[in-house]
């Protein structure tokens, strides 16, 4: 499915409100975004621009009716939203990958494919969220790091409880920041990169990235998987890397179509998060 067609239940995270007066100001050529006294997130106004950007590069190429009309409110008609489908089936290369390039990608992320593994662990999470200052936060997620790496396990345990109940900006905070038991499937892609298909037990020597913030991660325990050979899973390899691929052709289109644009009020670099939705 079109991956920029958000469905009518979907809530909105209204972390970051663009205030009404943005209604007279976001727009794509000419083209207004919101509804007169609608409040919508950045992320949410951002995925209206890149919609309303294929529904007229889908006019243009002869996909959809010139009469059809534009919305508002972030929804797309049926209309629209198949003629943008076979716009992208079109103009979108995405080539097959090889036999060597899906064993390379197997062996890069055996995370992925390998059943069975388990983690006990805890964490505290320093969040990035907008306007943050990601420097202070990094310094002080390495702070707190060092402080946790450098007690004994006796007291590791009291000082990693507190921090977490102090520091951290998960729920998890209040239990000393512990997430239990965990598979891959549990966590977010790029966090279960980091900690699954790895040795590594007790506090991590690093910070681990994830689409949430930073984390100082302690593993508790591990209990091995088995590794799934690539014959067994060479057809979940390739979709996962033809899907890479269409993301980053994707975006690279949608920059094109951006880069032509009359486009107000919208803070289009920003958008690589709802590309993958």
């Amino acid at each position: 499915m079109f991956p920029l067609v958000k469905p009518k239940h979907q809530t909105v995270d209204k972390v970051n409100i663009m205030t009404n007066t943005h209604s007279q100001l976001a727009s794509v050529n000419g083209i207004q975004l919101l509804s007169v006294e609608e409040s919508v997130s950045n992320e949410d106004l951002r995925q209206r621009a890149y919609s309303e950007l294929l529904r007229q590069e889908a006019i243009k190429q002869g996909y959809l009716s010139d009469q059809d009309a534009s919305s508002n409110d972030g929804i797309l008609n049926e209309s629209a939203a198949t003629a943008i489908e076979q716009l992208l089936d079109d103009k979108l290369a995405i080539p097959e990958p090889s036999i060597e390039a899906c064993k390379r990608y197997h062996a890069a992320n055996q995370a992925h494919y390998t059943t069975g593994e388990r983690v006990n662990l805890r964490h505290i999470l320093f969040a990035v969220t907008q306007g943050v200052d990601v420097v202070a936060l990094r310094n002080r997620a390495e702070t707190t790091l060092l402080e946790v790496r450098c007690q004994d396990k006796n007291a590791n345990e009291v000082v990693f409880e507190k921090l977490a109940s102090t520091q951290s900006n998960c729920p998890s905070g209040a239990e000393g920041g512990m997430l239990g038991w965990l598979t891959a499937a549990d966590c977010a892609p790029e966090f279960a990169k980091e900690i699954f298909g790895h040795a590594e037990v007790g506090v991590l020597p690093r910070l681990v990235h994830s689409r949430h913030g930073l984390h100082v991660v302690e593993v508790l325990e591990r209990i091995a998987g088995t590794a799934q050979s690539f014959e067994s899973v060479s057809g979940a390899v390739a979709m996962a890397m033809r899907q890479q691929s269409y993301i980053t052709a994707l975006r690279q289109y949608l920059n094109l179509l951006a880069s032509d644009a009359d486009i107000q009020g919208v803070e289009i670099e920003a958008a690589d998060s709802f590309l993958v939705q």
